[in-house]
């Protein structure tokens, strides 16, 4: 198996077992977050960063643009800047439009795949900004950014137990 065929085939299982948990999302539950602790997403937070957890961290890896202001590199950032508290991050304004944006993220991220190409994914080779030093093929940091949209997917689907709506594991493994 190539790169290409290995995450095409994440990227099904996991965007469509995401867009599986959204649809179970209460409209009136963006506002929830876990009662204990501390720096917890909402809900509709949760949504919005699925929506886009994966596709833009690929294209920024593949590009080397980050949407950071000119002359600024990721290690000029302060530490909340790159990692922001929960409460500061953007919402879902609705589950549709999570969805919508979930598609979109999916679609991204697999015209990714196809700029790249099985050979670059397989011999260029990168750190990512948070781990320089640590050099990988561009396909490795793919699988780490589809990785990060199946933790997150993990975290919704707690999200939903804890606001007792009926989930299952079939519901996260898709």
């Amino acid at each position: 198996m190539n790169w290409t065929q290995l995450l095409v085939s994440e990227i099904e299982i996991n965007y469509s077992t995401a867009d599986g948990l959204m649809a179970k999302v209460p409209e009136g539950a963006l506002a929830w977050k876990p009662p204990s602790g501390d720096n917890w997403m909402t809900t509709g937070q949760l949504l919005h960063h699925l929506s886009n957890a994966c596709g833009a961290g690929c294209q920024a890896l593949l590009t080397g643009d980050w949407g950071l202001p000119p002359g600024k590199s990721f290690h000029d950032l302060t530490a909340s800047e790159r990692s922001p508290p929960a409460a500061s991050l953007p919402s879902a304004t609705s589950v549709a439009e999570a969805r919508r944006l979930l598609a979109e993220d999916k679609e991204l991220v697999l015209k990714m795949i196809g700029m790249a190409g099985d050979h670059d994914l397989s011999a260029r080779t990168l750190a990512a900004p948070w781990q320089p030093g640590e050099l990988h093929p561009l396909g490795y940091h793919f699988l780490q950014m589809v990785r990060h949209l199946d933790r997150h997917k993990c975290q919704l689907f707690f999200y939903l137990k804890l606001q007792g709506v009926p989930v299952s594991t079939p519901d996260l493994w898709g």
